[in-house]
């Protein structure tokens, strides 16, 4: 049994084709300037000069550009998320609330379209091998969305089928919407959003392809096998394709909506994730880098932690994991010259750096590592550590003389370490950090670092 399509008015068509993506974009270009004029005779009606600045940075610009990416999808919406979650409070606050709804606000497919794409993979006859086939989607992101189906023997699954156009447009598209934002003011001049670029396009690349997606599931199975209190969906390969990632369906709720669930299960929450991001930068050398909330669900019920997700994970060298060894333990020890020390060796800065960058570069490290410095459980709920990184990091990223962008790894285990700070937050948890880096990191490292037996 197929489902209908019923009528959905979060659902659009994907523009799959260079000219009609282009075409969205130039669109956009026009209804912005068209808001512009508008709103500069309405002031100049009232006996005011508008500035230009005014006239684009409007509510109704904003709405404008949120719509229209999300729509798009793809490329053009992972510029939005990646800008609202990296930028912070560089963005002026009306367009850093519209584009952060890009998280969360994908429209979806029609029906038409995803049995096209269905079809295209899995050949004209796919429905027969079907019980039933959900085609409203469960979620819808950024490059896919996700249906719930049946299969003639039974597997309850959850299929993630990749918007059309997503692989073929990824650079025309980051660059398109860059320059629209850039040129219609709708981004400060002062905020360098080349390196956020730059990532996008290869995150895309790699989320891009399902079936890499699949044997990254597939890997972190078989990693957290013996781990009752984590849930892995299984990997269905004779339905995945590069377009198509098949696994098994997994109940659960949303993470963050156990925010006010007792502060012990909310606390062993975020100790589990924060354990788990310790054996997989120290252990497996793996990483899910992904922040979105999206990628953990709960069972209630059975108290397990659902991992969503895998198109953007990373491999981390020995050697990368060894930095951050001997700069957790320096940190820990008071030690700024072996904090600069593992600063130089991760590529933070270079040996040419001025001394005061250094030391901020190094304060900076201090505070990020607080939690894991303090002396018992660290509460997550009442710190203002993230306004104080934003400050310093703001500081130091708009001073020119200082303009070094570190290691790609680093960047997607700081989007990873970034986004686990902000669910600790959301849940408001109590974590005793330095404990779980003794049981779940290389503690024996990190007495060999010391000299301690």
């Amino acid at each position: 049994m197929v489902d209908k399509d019923t009528p959905n008015p979060q659902s659009s068509a994907v523009p799959s084709s260079r000219l009609g993506r282009l075409a969205r974009i130039g669109s956009m270009a026009s209804s912005v300037a068209g808001n512009m004029l508008v709103a500069g005779v309405q002031q100049l009606a009232q006996g005011k000069r508008p500035k230009l600045s005014d006239l684009l940075l409007t509510p109704a610009n904003a709405r404008k550009v949120a719509q229209q990416l999300a729509q798009m999808r793809g490329a053009a919406m992972k510029v939005g998320q990646l800008i609202s979650m990296d930028a912070g409070e560089l963005l002026p606050p009306e367009l850093a609330a519209i584009l952060g709804r890009l998280r969360s606000d994908a429209h979806a497919m029609p029906q038409r379209q995803v049995q096209a794409v269905l079809t295209a993979n899995w050949g004209a006859q796919w429905q027969q091998r079907f019980a039933h086939f959900s085609f409203t989607p469960i979620a819808a992101a950024s490059i896919g969305q996700v249906h719930r189906a049946t299969t003639t023997d039974g597997r309850d699954l959850a299929i993630k089928i990749q918007y059309p156009g997503v692989r073929k447009s990824i650079s025309s598209d980051v660059n398109n919407v860059a320059s629209l934002l850039r040129l219609s003011g709708l981004l400060p001049k002062t905020l360098d959003v080349a390196p956020l670029l730059a990532e996008a396009k290869r995150q895309l690349r790699e989320e891009a392809d399902y079936q890499a997606e699949g044997a990254y599931l597939q890997r972190f199975f078989d990693l957290l096998a013996g781990a009752p209190e984590f849930v892995v969906p299984a990997l269905h390969a004779d339905l995945t394709t590069k377009n198509v990632l098949a696994m098994s369906f997994v109940e659960g709720v949303p993470v963050e909506s156990m925010e006010n669930a007792p502060q012990e299960e909310r606390d062993r929450m975020v100790s589990l994730l924060v354990g788990l991001l310790f054996r997989e930068l120290f252990e497996f050398g793996l990483m899910q880098t992904d922040p979105n909330f999206a990628n953990y669900r709960y069972n209630p019920a059975s108290k397990q932690l659902i991992l969503l997700d895998f198109g953007a994970t990373r491999s981390f060298t020995p050697a990368f994991g060894q930095a951050y060894v001997q700069l957790m333990h320096a940190a820990m020890a008071g030690d700024r010259a072996g904090m600069a020390r593992a600063g130089l060796a991760i590529g933070y800065f270079s040996a040419q750096t001025q001394p005061q960058h250094q030391e901020a570069v190094l304060d900076i490290f201090q505070m990020a590592l607080e939690p894991l410095c303090y002396q018992g459980a660290y509460d997550f709920g009442t710190t203002d550590m993230a306004q104080r990184l934003r400050q310093a990091g703001m500081a130091l990223g708009l001073d020119r003389d200082f303009w070094h962008i570190p290691p790609i790894d680093t960047l997607f285990l700081h989007r990873k370490l970034g986004g686990l700070f902000l669910l600790a937050a959301r849940l408001r948890a109590r974590v005793n950090v330095g404990q779980l880096l003794q049981e779940n990191g290389p503690y024996m490292a990190l007495n060999a670092a010391s000299g301690t037996p």
